[in-house]
């Protein structure tokens, strides 16, 4: 090792046990998403920030906002380091909402506890984990030794889980932070510098009530809605010969995730309500996903004229792809997990999409990379007893230090 490398090894080995606390603390506080109200999670954040001697900026998105994007409360917060004169800017993104921990768990989802050298809860691996791999790696700069030019900043932000609308997306559009390249979180097996988009689209099916004696006095929405249904459903398996080229994505998705309506079993339904969501993968354009889904609908639709549907788009998240100003990032990340990991560590994409989306459509050069296992199903991630092993938050605070150093000129 180099005297940088040593230097960053010893300070993450002998900030394990800080570490562990400071995750711990932090997946104690419920940041469910929804409901959203993610300011007590934040000030707990901002608070054990300060307890290791960071600066921490509170930026409070605007009511109106937030209820806009479905949430009830979000403070945004970021940290800034600046090492020496110039350099580049580099941020690094972590999100502190989580999914609602559901049925089905054998530990406290707000427990922090640990077995076997894993850490239990909700937001254990996804992705509040990264918030402590991001801040201690920015504590091993300080402990390095090197000569560094440019900045790092810290950006925590409570949106993800509601499409990063008034997270990153705020930060970037308010000009509170102008980075050049950006770190967002990932799991330490892969270096992730692609993803699928999303579309979600609300189709609503107005029909006419009656009384189910006389059924035919009415216009059935459940049965104008079951041949849309029915039709989507047929469509979607012409979905797997679309494979993407980029590793680790596969084909693009369609699923109805959601439905409503009726009013009564001895009623005609008057009101039927469902939203799907479309899977993108990097080739493929979202506006003509987009109209292509809305063919389909409109054609089965017309099989019951007498029935109305709207179609409203809820979501439209842009796939992430590879790009040359984001080379050197990417190759930095994957040598220095590759060492450290004791491993292989290669770019993939990855099936979902993520806030990185919101840096790159600003022109912010981004990829992902953080603690977890091999796989969101090991990590149980979205499920009952999420989970991450310690081992590899440590491995990948070690990671990102090494990558900063690197990048600011150690």
């Amino acid at each position: 090792m180099t005297p940088v490398e040593s230097a960053i090894h010893a300070f993450v080995e002998a900030q394990a046990e800080a570490e562990t606390r400071f995750l711990a603390e932090i997946v104690k506080v419920p940041s469910d998403n929804p409901p959203g109200d993610c300011d007590p999670a934040a000030a707990t954040v901002a608070r054990l920030l300060e307890g290791l001697g960071f600066t921490v900026e509170r930026h409070k998105v605007p009511d109106d906002l937030v209820k806009a994007n479905g949430m009830i409360s979000a403070t945004n917060l970021i940290v800034r380091s600046r090492f020496g004169q110039g350099g580049p800017t580099i941020a690094l993104n972590a999100h502190g909402d989580v999914v609602p921990p559901g049925t089905g768990w054998t530990h406290d989802p707000y427990g922090a506890e640990i077995v076997d050298g894993w850490m239990i809860g909700r937001g254990a691996a996804v992705s509040k984990s990264d918030i402590a791999t991001y801040a201690f790696a920015m504590l091993a700069l300080d402990k390095c030794g090197a000569a560094l030019h440019g900045a790092v900043e810290l950006h925590i932000t409570y949106d993800e889980e509601a499409g990063g609308e008034i997270g990153p997306r705020y930060l970037l559009g308010q000009g509170l932070s102008r980075p050049d390249l950006a770190i967002g979180a990932g799991f330490s097996y892969a270096v992730v510098n692609a993803h699928n988009g999303c579309l979600h689209l609300e189709v609503e099916v107005l029909g006419r009530s009656a009384h189910a004696a006389r059924p035919s006095t009415g216009v059935d929405a459940l049965e104008a809605a079951n041949a849309i249904l029915g039709a989507l459903y047929g469509w979607r398996g012409g979905l797997e010969a679309r494979t993407s080229a980029v590793p680790g994505i596969g084909s693009p998705q369609m699923t109805v995730g959601l439905i409503s309506g009726g009013i009564n079993t001895n009623v005609v339904p008057d009101r039927v309500v469902f939203r799907l969501d479309r899977r993108m993968v990097p080739e493929e354009n979202p506006a003509e996903v987009e109209a292509e889904l809305r063919a389909v609908i409109a054609r089965a639709a017309g099989l019951h004229p007498d029935a109305k549907v709207a179609v409203r788009r809820i979501l439209l998240a842009e796939p992430l792809t590879p790009t040359p100003a984001g080379a050197k990032l990417t190759e930095t990340l994957c040598r220095r997990a590759s060492r450290v990991m004791g491993e292989p560590v290669a770019a993939s994409g990855v099936p979902l999409y993520t806030d990185a989306r919101h840096y790159a459509e600003a022109g912010v050069p981004i990829v992902l990379y953080g603690a977890g296992p091999r796989t969101i199903e090991e990590a149980n991630a979205h499920r009952a007893d999420e989970r991450l092993p310690l081992a590899d938050l440590y491995k990948a605070t070690e990671v990102i230090a090494l990558t900063l150093a690197e990048l600011l000129g150690a």
